[in-house]
């Protein structure tokens, strides 16, 4: 123990690992200071090498951070404080609009997809087998095509996150920076600092990232950047086609960016897509099946250039070898027997949505939501808001989760919400928050 440091450890994985265990337990605090790495070296008794290489690996897990002569200190949100603390428990009783699930009504079935990819005549898969079903294969990259995204080889990885996670270990380094958007996924902005990465945030409004705030980002160095396209969690943003336009004149400026375009709203969101991906030498475009088909399919289709998808295929290899090509040949099957009515499934969310901003409008609350699930309500102090509407009998998420910079709000899940249940909603969230005036998210 270190004074008011709770540091201890002779080599520098020891040092490291007690500095992250305190930081995780609030022991050392967001923004606190770390002692110089001589004074910390001289009180342990150890080489001042040994503090340097337990500081860097720190930095390169998204711990901490250095400023020059500021010295080191604990980042405003460490990778190991994990976003998942800022979650709301919801109480018995209390209606819950905090999770970010979607409608379980609105997901087929899967018993009878899963049963007859299994009881398909074909030989049991051994490993070496080709890692993409041909069938899945050839059905995405047609969506793809009908939507603009430019040809490029496919593969099938677990999830979203999961592929944003590759490709940017694909192409980055420890320390190179990341456009991300703010409001923005929080398992982006958690995974972006647990790589070693630096996340520069992007404002965005209803039609997706700020130019202005992409260029700064980019002419600042940032060497990715992550966007997504549909059904923006949490802001419920679609890129327009007037935005996608200026976002690729921009991103043609600065070809040497890794591009990653997230369409997790791909089957749920009656907006057209308009992709950016074609103007950089490595890019990505994402769909996974969760918010569709439900969670528990861990299945996502990857296109990008040749470059990207061949080092994500090569690493993927190296670890889970490929994604279960029984849950392919089911989710083909999902597809091509048109199991799920995709128009229906958007017009029901995108009722809830309507109805709920509509009311709050009505009771001088602006609010968000173009498409997918969400509704992102600005408020002024995000903690009373949330603690209000819990008394009140609603759960929503704190904002804090979603956000960097950008001003408090709270998200609500409007995936469930029924029409008996958006006036009284409505009445306590005008309450909780107060009448405010218009206002963008950014």
């Amino acid at each position: 123990m270190l004074g008011d440091y709770p540091i201890q450890g002779r080599r520098a994985a020891e040092i490291s690992a007690s500095i992250e265990r305190a930081v995780g337990t609030g022991a050392l605090e967001p923004g606190q200071p770390l002692p110089p790495m001589r004074e910390l070296a001289t009180t342990l008794g150890v080489n001042p090498n040994t503090v340097a290489a337990a500081y860097r690996t720190l930095r390169e897990r998204g711990v901490i951070e250095t400023d020059g002569r500021r010295g080191s200190r604990v980042r405003p949100k460490p990778a190991t404080t994990d976003r998942e603390k800022v979650r709301l428990d919801v109480p018995p009783g209390v209606r819950n609009l905090a999770d970010g699930n979607p409608d379980p009504a609105l997901l087929p079935p899967l018993a009878g997809a899963l049963a007859a990819a299994a009881q398909q005549d074909r030989a049991p898969v051994l490993y070496g087998a080709e890692p993409v079903e041909p069938e899945l294969a050839r059905t995405a990259r047609a969506e793809f095509d009908a939507d603009g995204v430019p040809p490029g080889p496919l593969t099938v990885v677990s999830g979203a996150l999961d592929a944003v996670e590759r490709v940017l270990t694909a192409h980055l380094k420890p320390g190179d920076a990341v456009a991300v958007e703010d409001p923005g996924w929080g398992s982006t902005l958690d995974l972006v600092p647990a790589l070693g990465l630096r996340t520069v945030p992007v404002r965005v409004d209803d039609d997706g990232p700020l130019p202005a705030d992409l260029r700064r980002a980019l002419e600042g160095g940032a060497r990715a950047v992550v966007v997504t396209d549909r059904a923006q969690n949490p802001t419920g943003a679609c890129v327009s086609a007037a935005r996608a336009r200026e976002l690729r004149a921009l991103l043609a400026e600065h070809p040497g960016t890794v591009l990653i375009e997230d369409d997790h709203g791909h089957g749920i969101v009656d907006l057209p897509f308009h992709p950016l991906a074609g103007v950089t030498d490595h890019w990505a475009v994402v769909r996974s099946v969760a918010k569709a088909y439900g969670p528990d399919l861990r299945l996502a289709l990857l296109t990008g250039d040749d470059v990207t998808v061949d080092r994500v295929r090569g690493r993927h290899r190296l670890g889970p070898g490929w994604v279960s090509l029984l849950l392919q040949r089911a989710v083909v099957r999902l597809w091509t027997e048109g199991v799920l009515d995709g128009a229906a499934v958007a017009a029901a969310y995108r009722q809830r949505r309507e109805a709920l901003i509509s009311a709050l409008a009505a009771r001088g609350v602006p609010a968000h939501g173009r498409s997918g699930m969400s509704v992102w309500v600005p408020v002024p102090d995000e903690t009373a808001a949330v603690a209000r509407l819990l008394h009140a009998g609603w759960a929503v998420a704190p904002g804090a989760r979603f956000r960097l910079s950008s001003p408090p709000a709270v998200r609500i899940t409007v995936s469930t919400l029924t029409e008996a249940e958006v006036a009284p909603l409505a009445d306590a969230v005008a309450s909780a928050v107060g009448p405010a005036p218009a206002r963008s998210y950014v």
